[in-house]
């Protein structure tokens, strides 16, 4: 049985020619495997005789048929679900952690992941895994570094003359 192509403004030859000017050896391929079908070949002929199966064949006649030459490529990817927050909730995100915390406000002393989830989901009302919020903040070039902690009872003048006692001594 023979695949329908119902696209009249592509003939053989034009596809030979534009699978010689493609880059793309699948795309190629493709081409060539529609142009054999409309030569008045089999199927199964075409098909074997551009390494694919009858049914990937008919589907790409069908790609072909609804989108005509740029149907033959392959369509962009994307890998992982699409972000939950926009391009603007995420620039907001970092500005938060530009500024750092207050503890009025936040009521944490530095972010860590746990306390960015629940702003976000206070802030935004989308509930993200604590792993996420790390996987965003890489993302958005901030790495896990902490400053060296300082009790709020610390005297500097005091340590600096301690310090220099100890050196001269």
């Amino acid at each position: 049985m023979t695949v329908a192509i119902t696209r009249q403004d592509v003939s053989a030859a034009d596809l030979r020619l534009a699978a010689r000017r493609t880059q793309d050896a699948k795309v190629a391929r493709r081409m060539l495997a529609i142009g054999l079908v409309l030569e008045g070949h089999s199927r199964a002929e075409a098909a074997q005789a551009c390494a694919m199966q009858r049914q990937t064949l008919r589907d790409w006649v069908q790609r072909f048929n609804a989108s005509g030459l740029d149907g033959l490529s392959d369509q962009a990817r994307r890998n992982g679900p699409r972000p939950r927050l926009s391009g603007e909730q995420q620039a907001e995100v970092a500005a938060w952690v530009e500024q750092g915390t207050e503890l009025g406000r936040d009521g944490v002393v530095r972010w860590r992941c746990v306390d960015l989830q629940h702003r976000i989901q206070q802030s935004f009302g989308v509930a993200l895994h604590e792993r996420t919020i790390g996987k965003l903040l890489r993302k958005l070039s901030f790495r896990r570094l902490s400053v060296r902690p300082q009790h709020p009872k610390s005297d500097p003048e005091a340590q600096a003359s301690f310090r220099l006692s100890f050196l001269l001594s």
